[in-house]
């Protein structure tokens, strides 16, 4: 599930002390009493366990384990492992915004037209394909996942406690942009002083920045963060809320950013379809029915999803195959989105599935997340990522973070943004 997380450099110290152990044991594909032994590497809970209780009840000859490790953890190992030639799982999930910086290594990659991928291009969103693929079907390097359609979630409560409508409707009209949002969020803090807005300005940024078809580089994959209008312009919007005391200055996917979750901290929320299933669980059963879900500011917009690569180090290339196969199926990512996690299917046949439109979640005041993410899949244009676009982005989400701490302006962090980012591309 595509989740942007705030980058730092102690836990890419982390990721490489980590990698020794993990290399020292390999793929952890040892395999034993005659059965083959796949690993699934992932970051954060994709929903798969009784999917592989499933798959291994139907092949007994297969045992498959989970490796389960933080974003950029999961990533910054995954580089390594496949720069060393070994350590990397059977199956690897890569984010959408790691991916072009992995595409450029596609060779270490397998090809999984050559085990029948290619002939599921009709089953996807053309532009999920074509993030896999670069359009085409000669090489495929990952099975897509799920697709992140952005949403805001909200706590009714508090928009009751500042005397905002609460309907989800009356909700979404209040912000068609987001300058509305900002402006709806100082109305929010006249009234209620000790609650926040939003929950992390980074992402907030992020899902601003998601909107765009070009952000920090060009379709020449030429970086243009320090000369694109639309970077400077989100980027002073979120730091002059930020500044106005919006945010509830959380670390996106922190023990604090789930604490603050469950106190009721924030109002809204930044909310892609996978955001629901960490609402959920950071939330807890109760504050079930005090959210809801309503349009996103902007016009839709994606954040997030991933893909199932092969690396090519794998034992077990053709079996690995199968199984990242069966995980992306229309059964399996159906299964998904109506479980625990409700990440949303990146396939066509299953966004259509009447099933699947009418889904609805109580949690959510029965929000008809079904309808309100399929409508924001099917008609958004994902944005270009850079081969390294993680690299730059990650000062801007330090800048914002700044503003946070009270240790910038919005004007000293952008100035720093741009600095620490053009020291990234060398």
């Amino acid at each position: 599930m595509g989740r942007t997380r705030a980058r730092r450099t102690a836990a890419a110290l982390a990721a490489a002390v980590s990698l020794v152990a993990l290399s020292a044991c390999g793929a952890d594909s040892g395999d034993a009493d005659g059965k083959i032994t796949l690993t699934v590497a992932t970051f954060s809970d994709f929903g798969y366990k009784p999917l592989i209780k499933e798959y291994e009840k139907a092949h007994p000859d297969v045992v498959i384990k989970e490796r389960i490790s933080q974003f950029d953890q999961h990533h910054n190992q995954l580089s390594t492992q496949i720069a060393s030639g070994s350590g990397a799982a059977d199956v690897v999930a890569i984010e959408e915004g790691y991916l072009p910086k992995f595409r450029a290594v596609k060779d270490k990659f397998t090809n999984l037209a050559d085990y029948g991928a290619d002939k599921r291009k009709s089953e996807y969103l053309d532009w999920k394909w074509d993030q896999g693929t670069l359009g085409g079907t000669d090489f495929v390097m990952g099975y897509g996942t799920d697709v992140g359609s952005l949403a805001i979630c909200y706590r009714k409560d508090l928009f009751a406690q500042a005397g905002l409508p609460t309907d989800r409707a009356e909700v979404a009209k209040l912000w068609p942009t987001w300058d509305a949002y900002f402006a709806t969020g100082e109305t929010f803090r006249e009234k209620v002083k000790d609650k926040a807005w939003f929950d992390s300005s980074g992402n907030i940024f992020t899902a601003m920045m998601n909107q765009t078809q070009y952000g920090f580089f060009d379709a020449e994959d030429k970086y243009i963060g320090d000369t694109n209008p639309k970077v400077h312009e989100f980027f002073e919007a979120t730091a002059k809320a930020t500044a106005d005391h919006q945010s509830a200055n959380l670390q996106p996917f922190s023990q604090q950013w789930n604490a603050g979750i469950k106190q009721g901290r924030m109002a809204t929320m930044t909310c892609p379809a996978w955001m629901t299933g960490q609402i959920k669980t950071a939330a807890g059963e109760a504050n079930a029915g005090k959210w809801d879900i309503a349009a996103v500011p902007g016009g839709g917009g994606n954040w997030g999803g991933s893909f199932l690569t092969v690396p090519k180090q794998s034992k077990h290339v053709k079996e690995a195959a199968a199984l990242a196969d069966f995980l992306t199926s229309a059964a399996s990512q159906k299964k998904i989105f109506t479980g625990p996690v409700g990440a949303l299917p990146s396939l066509v046949t299953v966004l259509d599935d009447p099933e699947i439109k009418g889904t609805k979640q109580p949690y959510f005041s029965d929000a008809p997340t079904g309808e309100i993410f399929v409508s924001s899949a099917k008609s958004l244009e994902p944005n270009y990522r850079g081969t390294k676009d993680q690299q730059v982005r990650i000062p801007f989400g330090n800048a914002l973070q700044l503003v946070e701490q009270g240790k910038a302006d919005p004007d000293k962090a952008w100035n720093k943004a741009l600095e620490e980012a053009k020291k990234n591309l060398r």
